[in-house]
């Protein structure tokens, strides 16, 4: 098996890398070396993010090659799949992928899969890409899948019979509550199918691992009101910062020591345990199965 030698020179796609801990995830991949493309979920925020990067290179931490940016709605599993075609065929290699865009959402909405929106953009959105590109991941192994989770995911439970969020957004009294919720499923949702990709990888040399970036200043969740916003802002002064939230995401996606690691989930650069919802390896394929069948059903009423 060849050995882990880091991300130099290696082509790394990375999801949610226009701001926050992705776009910091970038700049330190940048000074190790590594050949980038980024997802954007608009060209408006593709301009945006070129130009950030732009301002950086001048700062000094100067990409070994043009960062690539890629524009895709991941609420969209059209938009998916066209980001995955792409990708297939401007690149030869994949030997890093990070899904790391995520979202939380104070209302219910249905995206045109019908699907939950922060379900479809947190869970189904980084599974369908990475089964996409998981050939082309093993192609070039040894290879690296690295999904961004949250200790959100303790206390929350795979609602099997509410997968839509129906009655979640129905009891909740509080909006904002109901939103909360709803992202801790989804990050539970991606520990649990990194645990059964990392079980279906056995033998190949693709790892997949996920993290718990800390409670991080970004400009998450500020889409969602003045009461989200406002509730930001006051947990502002606890929190750490995109640079220091992405260190595990980087070193998992960089360094040698996590080579023989397979669906872990890590915080600060130790593997941990989740939560026992999260350990549920029967839960684990009954999802894999379910969202399988949800982006079957999309792609056959296309």
């Amino acid at each position: 098996m060849a050995q882990w030698t880091g991300v130099a020179g290696k082509q790394v796609l990375i999801t949610g890398a226009t701001r926050g801990i992705g776009l910091a995830a970038v700049q330190a991949l940048a000074e190790k070396g590594a050949r980038l493309a980024i997802v954007a979920r608009s060209d408006t925020r593709a301009a945006e993010a070129s130009e950030r990067i732009a301002r950086a290179s001048q700062a000094g931490w100067g990409p070994a090659a043009p960062v690539d940016v890629l524009v895709a709605d991941l609420a969209s599993q059209a938009s998916v799949r066209r980001l995955a075609a792409e990708v297939l065929e401007r690149y030869p290699r994949l030997d890093v992928l990070i899904n790391n865009a995520g979202a939380v959402h104070r209302d219910r909405q249905l995206t045109e899969d019908g699907i939950e929106l922060t379900w479809a953009v947190n869970q189904v959105a980084p599974f369908l890409l990475t089964t996409l590109l998981l050939g082309r991941l093993e192609q070039s192994a040894p290879a690296r899948i690295v999904t961004t989770s949250s200790d959100a995911h303790r206390g929350a439970h795979i609602p099997f019979d509410d997968l839509d969020a129906e009655d979640l957004y129905r009891r909740r009294s509080s909006r904002v509550a109901a939103g909360f919720a709803r992202y801790g499923q989804t990050k539970l949702a991606n520990i649990l199918l990194t645990a059964e990709l990392a079980r279906r990888l056995e033998g190949t040399s693709v790892t997949a691992n996920c993290f718990h970036p800390g409670l991080v200043a970004t400009g998450f969740n500020r889409n969602n009101g003045t009461l989200m916003s406002l509730a930001m802002t006051l947990i502002r002064p606890f929190t750490r910062t995109p640079k220091k939230g992405a260190e595990t995401l980087v070193w998992l996606a960089d360094s040698p020591d996590p080579a023989g690691e397979q669906g872990g989930y890590f915080v600060d650069k130790r593997r941990v345990a989740p939560s026992a919802e999260a350990q549920d390896s029967d839960a684990a394929r009954r999802l894999w199965a379910i969202t399988e069948e949800q982006v079957r059903q999309s792609a056959a009423a296309r």
